[in-house]
């Protein structure tokens, strides 16, 4: 009859492999985290930012306080999207139909592009309507149609080449391209497209 030795030390090394090695496994967890901090990094760093709403001329598409997550990276100015500026200066026609620099809110802000260079912006504000290209836009983000000139053009106006004019969606409540403060922005002066909302919980999701 034959005869089998049992190699217990084997067996007992097969069983702490199964348990698991409670010091690898948090070595294991450790550099997940590490990696995962370093791409949220990379990603803050290159491809995203991170903004916030500061006041109510967005409403009712976005609030005060809000936490935005802003894409910047090969970014391409577009018609309609809500975009991040940096509202250092104001550029208004002057004299001779040149444009000139009015100094700016200077601070960061939140707006619409509603018309591209080269794109001819009329209001109406008794109707409250905005034509772009004497095309009527069909503008269902609005809080209430657009009544107050900020006086900063004579419509309709040419949007320069290189430039973007903006608005907000509480058209009634915003300071934009409408005013000399912000004028036509210069499209290098995008910070980037608002593409998410994190924060608050209630509003988290895409942003259109």
């Amino acid at each position: 009859m034959a005869k089998y030795e049992i190699n217990y030390e084997a067996l007992d090394e097969d069983v702490e492999k199964e348990k698991g090695n409670p010091y690898a496994e948090l070595l294991e967890w450790t550099e997940t985290i590490v990696f995962a901090f370093f791409v949220v990094i990379l990603l803050f760093t290159f491809i995203l930012r991170e903004a916030f709403v500061d006041g109510d001329s967005m409403n009712d598409t976005l609030f005060d306080g809000d936490k935005l997550i802003v894409s910047h990276l090969f970014y391409e100015p577009a018609q309609g999207d809500i975009v991040i500026i940096n509202s250092g200066s104001g550029y208004i026609y002057g004299e001779n139909n040149e444009l000139e620099a009015i100094p700016g809110l200077n601070k960061p802000i939140v707006k619409r592009i509603v018309a591209m260079g080269g794109q001819e912006v009329d209001i109406n504000f008794d109707t409250g309507e905005v034509s772009v290209d004497g095309t009527v836009l069909d503008e269902p983000y609005i809080k209430e149609l657009t009544q107050i000139d900020e006086g900063g053009h004579t419509y309709p106006v040419t949007v320069p080449e290189g430039y973007v004019f903006v608005m907000g969606d509480n058209r009634n409540n915003s300071t934009d391209s409408r005013s000399a403060l912000v004028g036509f922005v210069p499209e290098d002066e995008i910070l980037g497209k608002v593409v998410f909302r994190f924060l608050p919980f209630s509003g988290f999701g895409k942003v259109e």
